[in-house]
């Protein structure tokens, strides 16, 4: 473990001359990928009432539409992943802009639940591949010393997404029809044919991927779930049992019989994180994915039902129920920004732990306010940044724990499988609140599975698993040498080595 290098004030002040045009080029495509992205999934959060009324569902049954997204995300992310590793994270990035822009516009052509479920489970399959592809793009392709920052500014452009959905919805929604918000976000395929015309490759897979020979030679993250004769049908039909298991956990199909589906789905998925990260990984992508499925949890019981405790609990119009979403969008947005410089300024555990400890601070007055609009906004806005806002490092904190060759598949997987936490938590705030209000329900929630996540990340407690069955294991294959400080290796540039190479080189 190399010591970090010392810091000056003007290095400090003067970091952004380190990044190249062409670096700048990279994050701002991925960042427009992201806007579009948040802009496309939240749409459902907004019009769920909407939906609900005009198909006659229930609040439980309307909260399973934003769950079938993450249905399909464990898959979209393994498959988009390992094309990313395979040949390269601009295509696995532009063919999840495509999935996700045409099944939201397929959104808008639904014309009872069950439609609108399966448009929604192709978003999340294009969802899954551009946190896959976009974040290893832009994490590999910046200086070794700011990835943190790297980081933090793409994800911000999620919460981007939300805002702009926000002030949309409160001009579209009243005049057209919550139809109209879902076919305007088929515009983001004018961003990919732009993408693969102007981008280069990312940094480290051109160098170390790219660059090494012919295709045949590239990796194959999958080649462990198809060797010998019986393991490729065994894993088909994991894959089948998985869907069709989770499918019926989220929707109606399945009442009744919810807990042992359940079980199913997670036996089917532990499966294939045993295989994927093989003999030696195999307890690291459980404990991973265990981290994410957590801080989904605890994040995504607001994020999903927050317009809808506005509207039913607070009984906001819709125009107020915007001006709250906007400034939840920019504390989202802002507490990215601010993640990734504390990140690389103390390291990305440490600011993950303390910047979520801080936002229990926030937790249960934003519950508290009912009739000042004002002040449930400053709340709001602090909540978000602290607690949703971290989101921004998370990319880079599980990046680190997996090498170029499988990053993408790995990050993919371990990611979007945790992200059926996401599924979970608008569907349980959903069920707590027939007991409790919603608000209650959505602040409890928020509140326990928060500590829990500070004691996972703050405690390194997936790596010291990891390193149960697997001494050798570096501190952080992004930043070789730290344990996640972010400082580069001993007698190497931090603009240059195994991440700083520049896309305009590629």
């Amino acid at each position: 473990m190399t010591t970090r290098p010392a810091e000056t004030p003007e290095r400090q002040r003067n970091w952004w001359r380190e990044v190249t045009p062409g670096q700048w080029k990279a994050m701002s495509a991925a960042w427009i990928g992201y806007l579009l992205d948040g802009f496309d999934f939240v749409l459902i959060t907004l019009v769920l009432t909407e939906i609900a009324a005009d198909f006659h569902l229930s609040t439980a049954t309307a909260a399973s539409l934003i769950s079938g997204a993450f249905v399909t995300r464990w898959l979209g992310g393994a498959v988009l992943g390992a094309m990313g590793d395979r040949y390269g994270r601009k295509a696995a990035m532009i063919t999840s802009i495509l999935l996700y822009s045409l099944g939201t516009f397929a959104c808008g052509f639904a014309w009872n639940y069950t439609s609108l479920f399966l448009a929604r489970l192709v978003i999340g399959l294009g969802m899954a591949g551009e946190y896959s592809a976009g974040v290893t793009y832009v994490l590999e392709s910046w200086p070794v010393r700011w990835r943190n920052r790297a980081s933090g500014f793409i994800i911000s452009g999620y919460a981007g997404g939300t805002v702009l959905a926000a002030e949309l919805y409160t001009w579209v929604v009243p005049r057209g029809g919550w139809r109209w918000m879902f076919w305007i976000g088929v515009l983001p395929v004018l961003v990919a044919l732009w993408m693969r015309r102007s981008l280069p490759e990312a940094g480290d897979w051109q160098q170390q991927i790219g660059a090494a020979g012919t295709e045949a030679e590239r990796p194959n993250p999958f080649r462990p779930l198809f060797t010998g004769r019986i393991r490729p049908w065994a894993n088909a039909a994991l894959t089948v049992t998985a869907s069709v298991a989770l499918f019926c956990v989220f929707t109606p199909v399945g009442a009744g019989f919810v807990p042992g589906l359940s079980v199913v789905a997670a036996g089917c998925l532990v499966a294939f994180a045993v295989q994927l990260g093989g003999r030696r990984g195999w307890l690291l992508y459980v404990a991973l994915t265990a981290t994410v499925f957590c801080a989904f949890l605890y994040s995504w019981p607001i994020q999903a039902l927050l317009p809808t405790y506005l509207k039913t609990d607070l009984g906001y119009a819709p125009a107020q129920v915007a001006d709250v979403m906007f400034y939840a969008g920019f504390g989202t947005m802002a507490g990215c920004w601010l993640a990734g410089f504390v990140g690389d300024r103390i390291g990305t555990r440490r600011a993950y732990a303390c910047t979520l400890l801080a936002s229990l601070a926030f937790v249960f007055p934003v519950f508290a306010v009912q009739d000042s609009l004002p002040v449930l906004g400053v709340l709001v806005f602090g909540l978000l940044a602290l607690s949703q806002g971290i989101s921004g490092i998370l990319p880079k904190y599980l990046a680190g724990h997996f090498p170029t060759a499988t990053r993408a598949a790995s990050l993919g997987f371990v990611y979007n499988v945790g992200a059926l936490g996401g599924a979970v938590a608008p569907v349980l705030g959903a069920h707590l609140a027939e007991g409790m209000s919603l608000g209650q329900a959505l602040a409890v929630l928020t509140f326990g599975l928060t500590l829990v996540v500070i004691i996972l990340v703050g405690g390194d407690v997936p790596r010291r698993l990891g390193r149960l069955v697997d001494r050798q294991a570096p501190g952080d294959h992004l930043v070789p040498g730290a344990e996640g400080a972010g400082a580069p290796p001993a007698g190497e540039s931090p603009a240059s080595g195994a991440g700083g190479a520049s896309p305009d080189a590629a």
